[in-house]
Formats: structure tokens, C-alpha cells, sequence
């Protein structure tokens, strides 16, 4: 594998492959437990990461790269292999979130800001030395009908997505850039064209940012939110989505930026994989379009699982199968004839 960014970068959104998202923080993946009955313990969580690791059809055919937690890029396998040798033998990459999560931005109430600056050149140095490749960073960006996001909030946001990403690329690792307008965050009752409008306005000031931080963009990949009615609102139809975001990921992104792997961002599985295929079936996109998927690769996954050993090749078919409805959607080729034929 070749140690230059854009190469990576490259390998991380080409060919229908996208990125596994199993980053979730303790306090998160404990909620995706609680749902199975299962105690969120190291084991239990290692455990049920090295069954999707080891699911030797999805990691080798569609999955390009795995975004990790920091607990998880220093564990070992039940066998004493370590997690991250496993992602490369299958053929890919092992990426790292480094973000500390979004907390209450001074001066701005009922908006965020994401922490994690202090320190990170010298975490990025060790997360390389452990095998990261690239790394992720959210910013959360609250949405309503007129008041949010304020001008400050976004600004702030860019401005810390703009530093993490120049501190990556000094370290030889990609950043995944990760700006999230939020579908289901209160009241969710904004519309398809609100989502628009915030987006582009998010877009061009994360861009400038990154321009004014002097990062390379031929080195990084943008992991953007659809443009998509708020979560208590949803009309809007499957082409209508993937219209308004090829449109406005045209007026914003530069054709320079590599690849875009999305977020689900509160979709269910097979909604945000309809919407990446219709968004690909629309073509002559000047940039590589994949997913980058937490939940809408794992929530089968895990209910099939149910933290039980004899389950783990149902938990691995689950996986393999949400893995490859996404490549198919990734190369704009998925129908809900595959869904069925699974």
C-alpha cells in the first residue's frame, strides 16, 4: 500500500468500496447493546468488532477501510492477532476517530462544538505508529426551520475541522473531513430546501477553512450529510435527495477533493443505501461517491448476532449482505430486486 495521502485517499472511495464506521464511543456502543440484552464489557465489545473484522466477503470485496475507536486499534483477537492486522489482511485500511465528541458552545446555546485539539498532533503520531491511516472528525451542526445553525457555530466548526485535517496530513494521515447537519436532531421538522440551504452555506465555509489551513485537498475525503428533510418531516422522494445533493455537492466541493463517503445520519439501512445509488445512477460526478456507515452496515448485523457465539456467521451474512447492497449502491447499480433476492 503506498504511504502517499492522495493514494490513500484514492483507495479509501474507489471501486464501490466504502468505509465501516465502528467507532462508536463506549456510551454509544452500550445503547447498540442494550437493544440485543447484551453488557457492554471490553470482551463483549471486542468480541462483536472482530466477527464483523473477520467477515472475509464483505472486508475483501466492499469494505475499504475501518474507522476505529481508540480502545479498538489497541485490542487483539480472541487468537492474539491484533484487530488492525486483521482490516489490512483483508485488504483494508485501519482508520482512527480522534475527535473527544461534540460539547455545549459557549455563547451559543443549543449549538456545539467538537473537542479534541489539545494534544492531538502527539495522539496522531501514536495512532499512526498503531497502524491508523486516516482519521475522522465530526462536526455537529444543529438544524431548524430559520434560527439554527448561527453564523458563529458553523465558523467555529470549520475553523476545528480545519485544524484537525492540516494536523493529519503533517502526520501522513488522511483526515476525514465530517461536517453533519443533523436530520434527527430537534425538532426535525425542517425541509428538504432548509437542508439544502444550510448544507451549501456549511460547504463553502468548511472549504474556505480548509483553503485558509492550507490543507492539500488531494489528501482528504469529505464525509457530508444528504440533503434531506428533517427526520419528522420526511416527503421528499428518493430522487428528489439525490438530486439536491449532487446539486449542491457541485456548487461546493472542488473537483480536487478525491472522494465523498456519506453518512447515514438517521436513515434506516435501506434508505440510505436507495439514496446513494440514485445518487451515483445520476453520473458524471467529478469525484468517487461511496458511504461511510455506521448503523445502516450494523443494525442487522447485530440483531442477527444477539452477543451469542453460535450466532456469529448469521451476525457475518447480515453484515456481508447491508456491505454489498451498499458497494452496489456505490457504483449506482442497487435495486430493491438485490434486497429481495438476499
Amino acid at each position: 500500500m503506498s504511504e502517499r495521502l492522495e493514494d490513500i485517499a484514492i483507495a479509501m472511495t474507489a471501486g464501490g468500496k466504502g468505509l465501516l464506521a465502528a467507532d462508536e464511543s463506549t456510551s454509544t456502543i452500550k445503547k447498540r447493546f442494550d437493544t440485543i440484552h447484551l453488557e457492554s464489557t471490553e470482551e463483549n465489545r471486542r468480541d462483536y468488532r472482530e466477527m464483523l473484522f473477520t467477515t472475509k466477503e464483505a472486508m475483501e470485496k466492499y469494505i475499504s477501510g475501518v474507522i476505529l475507536f481508540d480502545e479498538t486499534i489497541r485490542q487483539k483477537a480472541s487468537d492474539g492477532r491484533m484487530l488492525t492486522d486483521i482490516i489490512r489482511q483483508a485488504g483494508s485500511i485501519p482508520g482512527i476517530k480522534v475527535d473527544e465528541g461534540a460539547k455545549p458552545l459557549a455563547g451559543f446555546p443549543d449549538e456545539t462544538i467538537t473537542e479534541g485539539l489539545d494534544g492531538l498532533r502527539g495522539r496522531l503520531k501514536e495512532y499512526y505508529e498503531l497502524g491508523a491511516r486516516f482519521a475522522k472528525w465530526r462536526g455537529v451542526i444543529a438544524i431548524d426551520s430559520n434560527k439554527f445553525p448561527t453564523w458563529g457555530a458553523v465558523r467555529q466548526n470549520a475553523q476545528a475541522l480545519a485544524r484537525y485535517a492540516a494536523l493529519c496530513q503533517e502526520a501522513q494521515i488522511v483526515p476525514i473531513v465530517e461536517p453533519e447537519i443533523l436530520m434527527d436532531g430537534k425538532p426535525g421538522n425542517h425541509s428538504i430546501d432548509r437542508c439544502y440551504e444550510v448544507t451549501e452555506h456549511v460547504l463553502r465555509t468548511v472549504f474556505d477553512e480548509l483553503f485558509s489551513a492550507r490543507v492539500k485537498l488531494e489528501g482528504m475525503v469529505l464525509k457530508p450529510n444528504m440533503v434531506i428533510d428533517g427526520k419528522n418531516a420526511r416527503k421528499a422522494s428518493v430522487e428528489e435527495v439525490a438530486e439536491k445533493t449532487v446539486r449542491v455537492l457541485k456548487s461546493t466541493v472542488p473537483a480536487t477533493v478525491p472522494g465523498i463517503a456519506f453518512l447515514s445520519g438517521g436513515q434506516s439501512d435501506e434508505e440510505a443505501t436507495a439514496h446513494l445509488s440514485a445518487i451515483n445512477a445520476i453520473g458524471n460526478l467529478p469525484w468517487k461517491v461511496t458511504f461511510s456507515y455506521g448503523r445502516a452496515l450494523q443494525a442487522a448485523a447485530i440483531a442477527a448476532w444477539g452477543g451469542k457465539k453460535q450466532n456469529v456467521a448469521a451476525g457475518q451474512k447480515a453484515f456481508a449482505h447491508r456491505a454489498k447492497m451498499n458497494y452496489l449502491a456505490a457504483l449506482g447499480k442497487w435495486t430493491k430486486k438485490d434486497e429481495q433476492a438476499a
